[in-house]
């Protein structure tokens, strides 16, 4: 996988975790909310993908994967307390599973099916006898 794909779908996966945790507190779904709710999560995204130079294996769990789903969690929540968004500690925890799902979760499937080409075979998260 390329690397502007990867990022793209990596934000993807950032803006839903927004869009889904503004819709469930009923806090609307206009753009400038989540642009208000989304940029730290997306500022600490981009720093992790920095840091682990996700650019050279953007599809990787590890760094690639490890560093955006990190960077994404704390760096967002550190900007979210400096910018006076605040920050409980069972956001943090969904924030963290959400995320991790998301973000190394199309990584492993990346992997499961590139595995599964290189056999020459069809996809599979099941192992067979």
């Amino acid at each position: 996988m390329r690397w502007p794909a990867a990022a793209v779908l990596d934000v993807c996966w950032v803006l839903a975790f927004v869009a889904i945790g503004r819709a469930s507190h009923h806090d609307g779904e206009t753009i400038g909310g989540l642009a208000s709710t989304a940029w730290p999560f997306l500022a600490g995204l981009a720093v992790g993908l920095l840091v682990t130079r996700a650019w050279r294996r953007p599809a990787a769990i590890v760094p690639a994967g490890l560093g955006a789903w990190l960077g994404t969690v704390a760096i967002g929540m550190l900007l979210r307390v400096v910018a006076g968004q605040g920050t409980a500690v069972a956001f943090i925890g969904v924030a963290l599973a959400f995320l991790g799902l998301c973000l190394l979760g199309w990584r492993a499937v990346a992997a499961v099916a590139a595995a599964a080409s290189r056999r020459g075979g069809t996809p599979s998260l099941v192992s067979r006898p």
